[in-house]
């Protein structure tokens, strides 16, 4: 399985920080660890608490609260809402949903990270 990983700049209500960033189709939301949230703003609660499973099959974790943030790919401004997931072995995921919200191609052969900056400017 390839990976692609990148050191990205987010910013909150609060502040912003640079996170390593790992670009994972397979995972279903984009998540973040919850050492980095307070830093950068005020989580929310969610409605429903989610059971999710990890990657290791069998496995789940509960998570309970999210953060709208902006992030940057190659000087192009992103948002979206990442799930604050206990226990996150990276820093931050970008997950599927936020790959194909903003179209973002990953290509492997060349360890890139791919994003049309007329899709951005084109979003509301």
């Amino acid at each position: 399985m390839s990976i692609i990983k990148r050191s990205l700049i987010y910013q909150g209500s609060q502040a912003e920080k640079r996170l390593y960033t790992l670009f994972d189709s397979g995972s279903s939301h984009s998540c973040i660890h919850p050492d980095f949230v307070s830093s950068l703003g005020n989580p929310e609660a969610l409605g429903v608490r989610r059971k999710m499973e990890t990657a290791n099959e069998g496995q789940y974790i509960t998570v309970t609260e999210r953060i709208a943030l902006d992030f940057y790919i190659d000087d192009i401004l992103l948002s979206d809402e990442f799930l604050v997931v206990p226990s996150l072995s990276e820093e931050v995921i970008i997950g599927a949903a936020t790959l194909q919200k903003w179209r973002i191609k990953l290509d492997f052969e060349r360890d890139e990270v791919i994003v049309d900056p007329r899709v951005a400017r084109n979003r509301i």
